[in-house]
């Protein structure tokens, strides 16, 4: 046993929250990278047509809280822009730009035209890592040619990369998680800005929402609830049970 697992997969499909994947490896104990690709919807840093795909970078390591990231190298994950169009909602205006290249608070002009890169070429060049380790290595599709999740027209062929690190490889498992909460009490202890009320621990935010969630139900529009119906309908599933009837 070396401590280290590593996957490669091709010809693949959208895989939703690459923080769950992420969470199996720490219900297991495990340290995870987890790598995907995705369809065009960011332009190279200094483009304007979409090639590369809003692909998020996860990683993770078991601590108390554990550490979780899951984040897109884009300002802002494309599921909330769909999210925005749903609720007819607006965006923040530095998050995409429409068919002409103009910066847009419409989210259905946003997803007509392309995301903008965190960090100008940091994100761009993060994504086309993401390109590099989930499409090319695995002979997946790369380079603006994975197929969009609601286009039917033919396989997605996402291509992922996935490792698992025992953390225990070079110090005893306590001595890591004892490591790993110093970390922890640090990052959270760190002298805050002006307007600060409390800093967080990456994935912590999200945790604690799990668990209000888990406690008081996930708040929904009504025009989520009525797609989710729908589609329960379709497959003569039970419709949306409400917490409080």
């Amino acid at each position: 046993m070396y401590g280290i697992g590593m996957a490669s997969v091709k010809h693949s499909n959208h895989f939703g929250m690459s923080a769950w994947v992420v969470q199996q490896a720490l219900d297991a104990g495990m340290m995870s990278l987890v790598f995907t690709n995705s369809s065009p919807a960011l332009p190279p840093f200094g483009g304007r047509s979409k090639l590369l795909g809003v692909s998020p970078i996860a990683c993770g390591a078991p601590g108390d809280p554990d550490f979780i990231l899951d984040m897109a190298p884009s300002v802002a994950a494309r599921g909330k822009i769909y999210k925005a169009k749903r609720r007819g909602e607006r965006i923040p205006p530095d998050w995409a730009l429409d068919a002409e290249g103009r910066p847009t608070d419409d989210p259905g002009a946003a997803l007509g035209g392309v995301m903008l890169p965190m960090g100008g070429p940091k994100g761009s060049a993060l994504s086309i890592m993401m390109d590099v380790f989930s499409g090319v290595l695995s002979g997946s599709a790369f380079a603006g040619h994975v197929t969009g999740p609601y286009d039917p027209s033919k396989p997605a062929d996402v291509g992922h990369f996935l490792v698992a690190v025992k953390p225990d490889l070079f110090m005893s498992l306590d001595e890591f998680r004892g490591r790993m909460k110093y970390l922890y009490e640090r990052v959270v202890g760190a002298e805050k800005a002006a307007g600060v009320d409390r800093i967080y621990f990456p994935g912590e935010i999200e945790q604690r929402t799990q668990v209000e969630r888990e406690r008081t139900g996930i708040p929904l529009v009504q025009a989520e609830i009525d797609a989710l119906n729908s589609e329960a309908d379709r497959v003569s599933a039970n419709p949306l049970v409400f917490m409080d009837e």
